[in-house]
């Protein structure tokens, strides 16, 4: 790890909320994996690196708290391409669960791992749902080894059903696991990989697919108790769709987030992705207990979900993230054109001043990993995890911007990333990422293309 001086930059955004989101023309200073010092006129110290950045503005790494890296190399398959949430699952995914071996897996990871890093992303929690009775391989393993090799932090979010068939319109014919199964490899990943403390580098989160139908509500309290017990976060898919939601008051007579406080499965230590159709009644539930979201407006739009009220969320106390959600549903799985999209699509519904750049960089990037618990990560102070990313402003679609520290959200597009930090360490320089063969790796993705068609 090296002593390094990020210097020069345009404006630095530092992942607060409100008057704090901007610092300025600073140049930061990090040790040890941790900023020392933002200043202007910066001079570097007795062997100190210096990343140049000028023309850049510096972002925190984005935050990213609901991904399905398998979905990789499911992009734009023809069958699903027009079709709603659950006629997309029965046609994309699930028809190919059974057939998606590690090295299918380790590519795809690879492949989402390095777009989100090549968009200034520092954190990934996956949400892994290839788990079966049978299944004859621990898939998460290979996620953590992924990570490891190209440098992120990674929260595994551990998915998987008990259940099967309990909603007549979910396309799921996998057999379910045991309850025992469940646990006990939750209880081994956690083991094996979890890290605790304020900027940890590796995470396991207990997160069953879908709190309504993939398990029965015995289970999901079992699971709630277990995951609390080993001290880790529950996570899960909810209310993404309206058929979500009728399933819920149909067959448990009340709303899905009732639902989930029913069965302990809200308060600080949760987060739900979508959260698409929440009623009136769900959203001070949501606010008094303290449960958030990942937000994935891309894949809901992609989908015809819907848009989620995170503007009204954010505004009664709810914590909010940003997520790409899989590959598969969101053919662009990156943070930059994510915090693009929600920036614009909640000015369509609510108006030019609905939502500024600064409320969408805070979510992106400080309020995600305040949802991971990830408290010394997000944010850029003196302190806090050197987790930076420098956009490099060299494309046309940044020139003439009066204000340069919100181009990277504004342009949308693909950003330059100059440099990216994740715990002090460069993952990204000079626009590529050390060590990983672009190339190769495009032949193994089309290779892993082929035998999934």
């Amino acid at each position: 790890m090296s002593n390094l001086l990020i210097q020069g930059a345009d404006a630095v955004m530092t992942g607060r909320a409100g008057d704090a989101a901007r610092a300025g023309a600073v140049d930061i200073r990090v040790r040890d994996g941790v900023i020392t010092e933002m200043a202007a006129g910066l001079g570097p110290a007795d062997g100190e690196q210096v990343l140049d950045a000028k023309g850049c503005v510096v972002y925190p790494g984005w935050v990213n708290t609901h991904h399905h890296l398998f979905q990789s190399v499911l992009k734009a398959v023809p069958e699903g391409i027009n079709e709603p949430l659950f006629g997309w699952l029965g046609a994309v995914p699930y028809p190919r669960l059974t057939r998606i071996r590690d090295r299918h897996l380790e590519v795809a990871a690879e492949v989402g791992l390095a777009e989100l890093l090549l968009s200034g992303t520092s954190t990934c929690a996956d949400h892994h749902y290839i788990y079966y009775g049978g299944l004859d391989s621990e898939m998460g393993d290979v996620l953590f080894e992924v990570a490891e090799r190209l440098g992120l932090r990674f929260t595994l979010c551990r998915g998987g059903a008990t259940e099967q068939g309990r909603h007549p319109g979910y396309p799921n014919d996998l057999q379910p696991e045991t309850l025992d199964a469940y646990v006990a490899d939750v209880e081994r990943l956690a083991g094996r990989y979890h890290q605790s403390g304020p900027r940890a580098m590796r995470q396991v989160v207990m997160a069953p697919t879908t709190p309504t139908f993939s398990v029965n509500p015995d289970t999901l309290r079992e699971l709630a108790r277990a995951g609390r017990g080993l001290g880790l976060r529950l996570h899960s898919h909810l209310s993404e769709t309206a058929n979500y939601v009728e399933y819920c008051r149909d067959v448990h007579n009340m709303t899905p987030v009732d639902f989930c406080g029913e069965n302990e499965w809200l308060g600080e230590d949760v987060w739900f992705a979508h959260m698409v159709h929440v009623a009136d009644s769900e959203i001070p539930i949501l606010a008094e207990t303290g449960t958030g979201i990942a937000h994935c407006p891309q894949s809901n739009c992609r989908l015809g979900s819907g848009i989620a009220r995170v503007p009204e969320m954010a505004a009664r106390g709810i914590p909010i993230s940003l997520a790409v959600d899989g590959a598969a549903s969101n053919e662009a799985a990156d943070m930059i054109q994510e915090a693009h999209t929600t920036w614009m699509i909640h000015r369509a519904l609510g108006g030019a001043d609905a939502v500024t750049v600064e409320d969408v960089i805070h979510w992106g990037t400080m309020g995600g990993a305040r949802i991971l618990g990830l408290d010394q990560v997000g944010e850029l102070a003196p302190g806090q995890a050197a987790d930076l990313a420098v956009y490099d402003l060299d494309q046309p679609r940044y020139f003439g911007m009066h204000d340069p520290a919100i181009a990277p959200v504004t342009g949308g597009g693909s950003a330059s990333v100059r440099h990216l930090l994740v715990d002090g360490r460069v993952r990204v320089r000079d626009g590529a990422i050390p060590g990983l063969d672009l190339a190769g790796l495009r032949a193994r993705a089309a290779a892993a293309v082929a035998e999934l068609n």
